[in-house]
């Protein structure tokens, strides 16, 4: 019964997000609507005591809890004041702001973009050319028109919804190459200063020792910088269907982490731990390596969010604990919607992480009879299955979110991840010890270049090939819930079968 108001509980939430985001409910409507559940709920615990009507008013309640935190964060487009007037600026218009710097400038291939957050709370997203120089925490003045951002349609003929993706990170508004002025710094969190200057430092002297364009493949690997990626270079990845080894999401950490876990076990296996056994020892680095990556990106929210969707996985898969990681998961992604409720619909890797997750957990398992004619010897077959599974089970996603279908992408991944992990582990070498002593980091670094040579050869090669992808601009919306329903059923069809009729 626990387990079934549990999952009643965060199902009715997710719904209520779910529902709140595409259909507008008023305050007051909300409010009747929670009267109502907690009615029913009364009613099914104090009179009709009918465990499924117990469970169904739980769910009720859920529900209007979802549609009332989202209500509580869908804050209408902010006023902004010129700060010299004092008069409303509106859209087209020129504006005098001043605001903090309140993220990592994000650096393009010809311009860069820089959060700021006024002193009335209100963050503007601002484009500016590469050949200035912002840091996070640094306080400065703005003079520019002020614009709203617009949906866009990208090279595979999807219309972005750019409006939305901006919307939940609270940002309503646009300049294009203001007047900046330098005003102080020092302004941010202490602690994110210190780690977005460790993680600067440290790509400094992996840049020092890895020559272009093998570096950004390592930048992309490490700390999922992509930005400076030249568009044929990032065409490459998608049309490889490897663009998620540089990308802030639990599709790549998880299946990272798990060969960083598979090659400490195959080190530590010849050795004796007592009672521990190098199996707990390995999935104690597969986690710190997690944890390590969360810290050299600066602690973001996309990559808390993707560490904690590889840390189940990864437990899932070394635990065969799948049930117990599934309600954590469950959890993890209710606490996610708690904090930010725009996640579920408008954040793809948001969506991308869970299914990913998902795949690692459930389907991999299913795949591995059908690559045991691959060896084991350094988990190979595991990651072979893992790869197979994942790309398989995201990529209705894939295909209704961004319509790119690639025909190369297993072979790619293939020939490609399994070097991942030891590419990582010598960059990472090479940019510690580089900030240590520089002698130190130079064969490392030469490794390095090697493997990543080797990676961006097959992705380039693949790339190349006539028939390495298709753009699919349409793909039914219907379809792709019917795939997915059809994958529930084979997946859960008979847990909840039971857990719906059998279990008390």
């Amino acid at each position: 019964m626990r387990d079934k108001i549990f999952f009643a509980i965060c199902f009715g939430f997710i719904f209520g997000v779910f529902l709140r985001s595409f259909v507008s409910i008023n305050f007051y409507t909300t409010i009747l609507f929670g009267i109502i559940s907690f009615a029913i709920l009364l009613f099914f615990i104090l009179i009709s005591k009918n465990k499924y009507g117990i469970v169904f008013g739980f769910f009720i309640l859920a529900t209007f809890l979802g549609i009332l935190r989202f209500n509580f964060s869908d804050k209408i487009d902010p006023i902004l004041l010129d700060e010299i007037s004092g008069q409303t600026v509106i859209v087209g218009e020129k504006i005098n702001l001043s605001g903090i710097v309140i993220d990592e400038p994000s650096q393009k291939e010809n311009t860069q973009s820089l959060v700021i957050k006024t002193k009335t709370g209100n963050k503007i997203l601002v484009t500016t050319g590469r050949n200035e120089i912002y840091q996070y925490g640094e306080k400065v003045s703005l003079f520019g028109k002020l614009e709203k951002p617009e949906n866009f349609t990208t090279d595979q003929g999807k219309v972005f919804d750019y409006v939305n993706y901006l919307r939940k990170d609270g940002i309503h508004f646009l300049m294009k190459y203001p007047k900046i002025k330098f005003l102080a710094s020092g302004e941010g969190n202490k602690i994110k200063a210190t780690l977005f200057q460790v993680k600067e430092k440290f790509l400094e002297k992996i840049n020092t020792e890895i020559v272009e364009p093998e570096n950004l493949l390592m930048g992309g690997l490490i700390l999922g910088e992509r930005a400076s990626f030249s568009e044929e270079l990032r065409k490459n990845f998608i049309n490889t269907g490897t663009i998620h080894i540089v990308a802030l999401s639990g599709y790549n950490i998880t299946i990272i982490a798990e060969w960083i876990m598979k090659l400490f076990m195959f080190i530590l296996a010849p050795l004796s731990f007592g009672s521990i056994g190098p199996q707990n020892f390995a999935i104690g680095f597969g986690i710190f390596s997690i944890f390590l990556f969360i810290l050299m990106t600066g602690a973001s929210s996309t990559a808390i969010r993707a560490g904690v969707m590889s840390v189940l996985a990864l437990l899932a898969r070394a635990t065969g604990r799948n049930y117990d990681v599934v309600r954590a998961l469950i959890f993890a992604g209710v606490v996610m919607l708690i904090f930010n409720p725009f996640l579920l619909i408008y954040d793809v890797s948001f969506q991308l992480s869970f299914l990913a997750t998902i795949a690692v957990i459930f389907i991999s398992p299913r795949f591995e009879k059908y690559f045991t004619w691959i060896t084991t010897r350094f988990g190979l077959r595991d990651i072979i299955s893992v790869t197979s599974a994942t790309y398989i089970f995201v990529l209705p996603f894939i295909l209704y979110k961004m319509g790119n279908l690639s025909l190369v992408a297993l072979p790619a991944n293939i020939l490609v991840l399994p070097f991942i992990p030891m590419t990582m582990f010598f960059g990472f070498l090479t940019g510690v010890f580089g900030m240590v002593w520089y002698v130190l980091a130079i064969p490392l670094g030469a490794i390095a270049q090697i493997l990543l040579s080797y990676e961006l050869w097959v992705i380039d090669s693949l790339a190349r090939l006539p028939f390495a992808s298709l753009s699919i601009s349409n793909f039914p919306l219907l379809l792709t819930i019917a795939i997915y329903g059809y994958f529930t059923y084979i997946l859960f069809g008979r847990s909840i079968k039971k857990f719906l009729f059998l279990n008390s």
